[in-house]
């Protein structure tokens, strides 16, 4: 265990040695402070509290969205660019299994994911109490976590995503290209039986609030179970390709 922490601390070392490591940081703490300062001067009256703000903002259709962003473009390159620098015959003569060496890059994505999200629901949460004050609450923090909640199911299948494509195609530019076609087209909703099985519809568990669906028909307990498949294959097709890839 020991050394599978040092690989991923060796994978967020290199990552945080990147130019803009702390530029994201930045921009999701003075993001909320605006988009709240916006709306206040706009419209105040769409939010009655802060938390009221904070949960809406976190949801994937908002800020949260943005984090998704600007992780997969953040860690598109941490596969692919070893491919592109020559590194990777480096990292692989290393006394470390192929399998090893890449799950530290997923965790350290995942880490880097999470810290990105508990800075932004920090930034929101203040800003939705400046802005907004905490009078009149009527949500509270439990439903601003249910917006974390919601989120980080977005926020994981889209880097799994990411990370497959990194390592299927070697290309940072692809990775980030597809990846970010992929969330374009996912607000798209189909009508048809076959599309409840595709990836999109079902990364939408807010939608379930109230009894609603995604798409008629569609249930959680159905979208958790796809979802769960199709991060399965994600993983599954990144690993054995990187497994069997010759870097001679």
């Amino acid at each position: 265990m020991r050394k599978f922490n040092n690989l991923v601390l060796n994978e967020w070392l290199k990552l945080s040695k990147k130019r803009t490591f702390f530029v994201v940081y930045a921009l999701l703490i003075v993001l909320p402070f605006l988009v709240g300062y916006i709306v206040h001067s706009v419209a105040a009256e769409l939010f009655a509290s802060g938390p009221a703000f904070a949960a809406e903002m976190m949801m994937p259709t908002a800020i949260g969205q943005v984090v998704s962003i600007l992780v997969i473009i953040g860690t598109a390159g941490i596969v692919t660019k070893e491919y592109s620098q020559g590194t990777i015959k480096f990292l692989l003569i290393r006394a470390r299994s192929r399998t090893a060496i890449l799950a530290s890059k997923y965790m350290t994505v995942l880490l880097y994911a999470l810290s990105l999200t508990v800075v932004t629901t920090i930034a929101v949460y203040a800003s939705g109490s400046v802005w907004f004050g905490m009078d009149g609450d009527r949500l509270g923090i439990g439903d601003l976590l249910t917006s974390v909640l919601y989120n980080s199911v977005y926020l994981v299948m889209y880097t799994a995503l990411a990370f497959m494509i990194g390592i299927l195609t070697t290309s940072t530019g692809v990775t980030i290209g597809s990846t970010m076609f992929a969330i374009t087209i996912s607000n798209m909703v189909i009508f048809r039986d076959f599309y409840k099985y595709v990836l999109f519809p079902n990364m939408n568990l807010a939608a379930y609030e109230g009894g609603g669906a995604p798409i008629p028909g569609m249930t959680l307990h159905f979208s958790i179970l796809v979802l769960s498949v199709y991060f399965v294959l994600f993983l599954l097709a990144g690993f054995m390709v990187f497994r069997r890839r010759d870097v001679a």
